[in-house]
């Protein structure tokens, strides 16, 4: 599907240069072979309002001066003078030919493609001139004009090929990251999905076999409604991704104040990370407010903590801090003592269904939490970043503050 999209945005785009190669290059061609012949015209009008001047050698001016020359004819068509110095006029069947040729045309200037030779034919009561100009260099450098042109529309045609596939590569580069990610999250969600539907799927079997006494019945009743309320969970938060991917909040945003938000999150933790025999610290700087939505962010609070009571170390620290970044912009910080995150780790870890450790897929976590916690930073104009040294693990939320 990706090369066939690339495919089409270069058809497209070399359909669009092509036609607009042709008609550049055309009106170049149109344009300069027509101030051309308007030149040539001018400068034989020019000759013929100045019979007199006929047998005189030509002087410079600002016309074109092509080679040429000119014949006076009577009213009754006879061969009265000639002028010009580029042309041999001793041969009066030649010029005879002339005559007849331009005569038998009804229009008073064209070519005679035969002879090279543009007319221009004026007639007056008391005689006629005609005016024949030389179009060899004229027609040679229009020919040469035509090859330049091709050459121009060939390279440019290239060079657009070029520049177009490059192009289709960086165009289609969202979308294929999106269809990767998309392959990737439903191969990832069907294999969460399996597990438990394995399980609900064997407990109701064995619950159907009367071999079974009631407390083993009442077991795998047990399993399918563990499982039942695992999958809920996990369709839940598919969900939520789904409509922060469809940018739909759920709630309107309003002006929380995020230091109490903050402070009322972080109680019921306390007793988690106590029965564990972990240190829950917290830095609060008071009268921090945004703009968002209060579940949202309690939220976003709440998938920190569970995640840093999840991996932090056996009696490690942990910490949270809130605290203004200039005027316009507050930071949230969760941090807590545990393994090393690897650099390569930490551009993945915010991806759906990762984990950076595969033994902790059994510990009720489905690899969303942080997915989820970007997409409301995202939502909330703020972003979110990881960072691990001194055995210490750091997740950075920051938010644009209502000053």
């Amino acid at each position: 599907m990706i090369k066939k999209l690339r495919l089409k945005f270069v058809l497209i785009n070399m359909t669009i240069v092509t036609i607009l190669l042709c008609v550049i290059l055309g009106l170049v061609f149109y344009f300069t072979s027509a101030n051309m012949e308007q030149e040539s015209l001018n400068m034989m009008r020019n000759i013929a309002a100045q019979p007199f001047r006929l047998d005189t050698p030509d002087e410079p001016d600002s016309d074109v001066r092509l080679p040429f020359f000119a014949l006076r004819l009577g009213p009754t068509g006879d061969l009265l003078a000639t002028g010009g110095g580029y042309y041999d006029l001793s041969d009066n069947a030649f010029l005879d030919n002339l005559i007849e040729k331009t005569f038998a045309s009804p229009k008073q200037f064209g070519v005679l493609s035969e002879y090279n030779l543009r007319y221009y034919r004026a007639d007056t009561p008391l005689n006629r001139c005609l005016v024949f100009a030389d179009i060899s260099s004229e027609r040679a450098t229009l020919n040469g004009l035509i090859k330049t042109c091709c050459i121009i529309g060939v390279v440019g045609f290239l060079l657009f090929l070029w520049v177009s596939i490059l192009l289709s590569k960086w165009a289609v580069r969202p979308v294929e990251r999106a269809w990767q990610q998309q392959r990737q999250f439903v191969a990832a969600a069907s294999h969460e999905l399996k597990t438990p539907l394995t399980v609900i799927m064997t407990s109701a079997e064995l619950m159907q076999d009367p071999s079974y006494d009631a407390g083993k019945r009442e077991k795998f009743l047990g399993s399918i409604l563990t499982m039942s309320a695992q999958m809920k969970r996990l369709i839940g938060q598919m969900l939520e991704l789904a409509r922060a991917d469809n940018a739909e909040p759920k709630e309107v945003f309003a002006e929380v104040d995020l230091s109490r938000l903050v402070s009322q999150t972080v109680l019921p933790f306390e007793s988690v990370f106590f029965e564990k025999g972990m240190t829950l610290s917290t830095e609060i700087e008071d009268g921090i407010r945004v703009s968002g939505g209060q579940a949202q962010l309690r939220e976003l609070v709440e998938i920190l903590l569970d995640n840093a009571q999840k991996y932090a170390k056996e009696k490690g620290r942990t910490w949270v801090t809130l605290q203004k970044r200039g005027k316009t912009r507050c930071v949230l910080t969760v941090a807590d003592e545990g393994a090393e995150i690897a650099p390569e780790e930490l551009q993945n870890i915010f991806k759906r269904f990762y984990r950076a450790d595969p033994a902790r897929s059994r510990s009720g976590s489905f690899g969303l939490g942080l997915s989820i916690a970007e997409s409301i930073a995202r939502q909330h104009r703020g972003r979110i970043w990881a960072e691990s040294r001194d055995g210490v693990n750091r997740f950075f939320v920051e938010l644009p503050c209502v000053c």
